[in-house]
């Protein structure tokens, strides 16, 4: 009996969550949500950037605390997201069409694990990367499937390139 009582005010605290859980998602009229909604946290947050005197970049934290902005590569304008566990730039096809390589010529022959478990990739060498006054030339990356990767990541091979990277009070702050 006392089983069935604790099952019942278990499943009862469980049912009463469940409906609470959609308000804290749910948009009100009054006033924009800052949070993004669950289903675009795959996508990067474009972040206005801030550059100094002597062309360091800083990049804010998004609400998810991602540190995103939009970078040259190859000259082309593309959202990319700061990913520090990524060892090299990380693009998918869509976008490597986009800066003029050819898919079909890549060699997806490594193997390589990513947060959402193995996959092959592309190497290839970007000709230069940029952010606000900050440009890097010949920077390491992979080209992913698209099924795999959605967004563009910068990783390690950029930053490594950079005299410096930090993160203070909530920025990423970032010297050439």
């Amino acid at each position: 009996m006392l089983m069935l009582v604790r099952s019942l005010v278990f499943a009862g605290v469980f049912a009463a969550l469940a409906t609470q859980v959609p308000t804290l998602f749910q948009k009100s009229d009054a006033a924009p949500d800052p949070m993004p909604s669950l289903m675009s946290l795959s996508t990067p947050l474009r972040q206005g950037i801030a550059v100094d005197a002597h062309g360091n970049v800083q990049l804010k934290a998004d609400t998810q605390g991602h540190y995103s902005g939009d970078f040259k590569i190859n000259g082309k304008t593309v959202p990319g997201l700061i990913d520090t566990g990524a060892t090299y730039v990380a693009l998918n096809e869509t976008t490597a069409r986009r800066l003029g390589y050819s898919v079909g010529a890549l060699d997806f022959r490594n193997v390589i694990n990513t947060a959402n478990g193995q996959t092959k990739a592309a190497y290839l060498k970007l000709d230069r990367v940029e952010i606000g006054g900050i440009r890097v030339r010949d920077v390491d990356a992979l080209v992913l499937r698209d099924e795999a990767l959605n967004s563009t990541l910068i990783g390690v091979s950029f930053l490594k390139k950079l005299a410096s990277y930090s993160v203070e009070d909530g920025a990423l702050s970032l010297a050439q």
